[in-house]
Formats: C-alpha cells, structure tokens, sequence
C-alpha cells in the first residue's frame, strides 16, 4: 500500500503525518521520527521500508508550529541554513508532546497494540526523550544530538532503548559519546552500539557520510530489537 497523508488531532491545532502501511495485518505500529530537515523524501523512504517489512510507520511534522510542511535536503548550503533555523526555534518539550499524541494516534486510531519509535539526529534525541517520558514500546535513536545533556532523563525508562552512535561525529564529539556511553552503561534497558569509524548521519541514504555496511548493520540491529520489543 502506498504512503499516504494523515491528520492528527494536536495541542493547539492539527498536524500532519505521512503514514506507510504493511501490505497485510501489522506487526507494530512504528513512529519515524524527522532529522532537522522536516518529513521528507528521506523519511518517507523510511517510512516505506519499515512497512515493506510488516509495520506501519508513522512520521508527524514536528515543525508544523514554525513552519508546516517542511521537505528540505542535505544538498545545499541553503537548505543545510534553514534547517539549523528550524533546529533552533524547535521546542523539544513540545515535540516530544507531540510524539505522545502521535503514539496515541496511532494506537486508537491504527488500531495498533504496539508502538515503538526510531529516530535520526534531533529524531535520535526525541526518540530517547520519547522512551524515557511516554509510554512507547521500544525506541531507537540514530546518532541523537544533545542526549549527554539529558541523561538525568534515563530514571524514567521503562521499556527498552537502543542507541547507535557514529565514533567520529562531528555533532556529537568524543567526550559526549563517552558520558552517554558512562551514563548508560549500567542502566538495565539501555544499550549503547559504536561505529567508530562512522560519521554523523552514516545510515542517511545519499548523504554525504553514508556508509551502506555500517547502515545494514545498524538496520539489522534496529530490526532485530523491535522484532523482540514489538514482536
């Protein structure tokens, strides 16, 4: 079945969803959640690829308060300037709120029992904000941004996480890595894998830094815990 567009019921108005789903019964529901370049190409290919293997993928507009409807690219400097704008008048608190109304969403109105979350970037730090403050099922976080500022946030775990960080990210520098690995290491529901030799965004498809066998292997990884997770 094709992707197709979703509205969802928010706090302070409606937001948009692009919505892919599997081509028989659901496995899980599954929330893709937007690097800083708005739900575009890259993520509705995401999206797509998750229900190709049984799920039904949901990915909101997070940034539908500034500026609905954003599809940037990595390709140009103009665009790389206006995400960063986004990034920085994003709200976090209110995007993982969202996230909470999209889980909802997905299960009352999908009629999905579980949901789980994957997320790239400023999507990889919602997806563990979204693990450690909603009730989702499971979550994945690719080379998140900021988490070693959050890991306080780790007490309010109570379902699995998997984190998949690149060694070399030029976002995410050496010593966060190793508070996040040091802070997360002895937390019971969360893992931490390394790709040492990976920069930022190694599993973007086209992007600059993409790496097709460390993203097979992360994928394999990813659809290993949200087969065990959601299963």
């Amino acid at each position: 079945m094709a992707g197709q567009e979703m509205r969802i019921a928010g706090e302070g108005g409606e937001f948009g969803a692009y919505v892919a789903m599997p081509a028989g019964p659901a496995k899980a529901g599954l929330l893709v959640i937007q690097e800083i370049f708005g739900v575009n190409a890259n993520m509705r290919a995401v999206c797509d690829a998750w229900a190709a293997r049984g799920y039904a993928a949901l990915c909101p507009d997070l940034f539908w308060r500034i500026e609905p409807g954003v599809q940037l690219t990595d390709q140009s400097p103009e665009e790389w300037q206006r995400a960063f704008d986004l990034y920085k008048a994003f709200d976090v608190d209110q995007g993982v709120r969202d996230l909470a109304t999209s889980i909802a969403f997905a299960r009352a109105s999908l009629g999905l029992r579980k949901v789980g979350a994957i997320g790239f970037c400023l999507g990889g730090l919602l997806a563990y904000l979204t693990a450690c403050r909603t009730d989702v099922d499971g979550a994945v976080s690719y080379y998140g941004v900021g988490i070693q500022d959050r890991l306080s946030e780790a007490a309010g775990l109570t379902k699995p996480i998997l984190l998949h960080v690149a060694g070399k990210d030029q976002f995410v520098p050496g010593p966060a890595q190793l508070a996040i690995a040091e802070g997360l290491k002895l937390h019971p529901l969360a893992k931490v894998e390394f790709y040492l030799e990976q920069d930022h965004a190694f599993a973007r498809s086209g992007g600059a830094h993409f790496d097709a066998e460390a993203a097979r292997l992360a994928d394999a990884r990813t659809e290993a815990f949200f087969a065990e997770q959601l299963g």
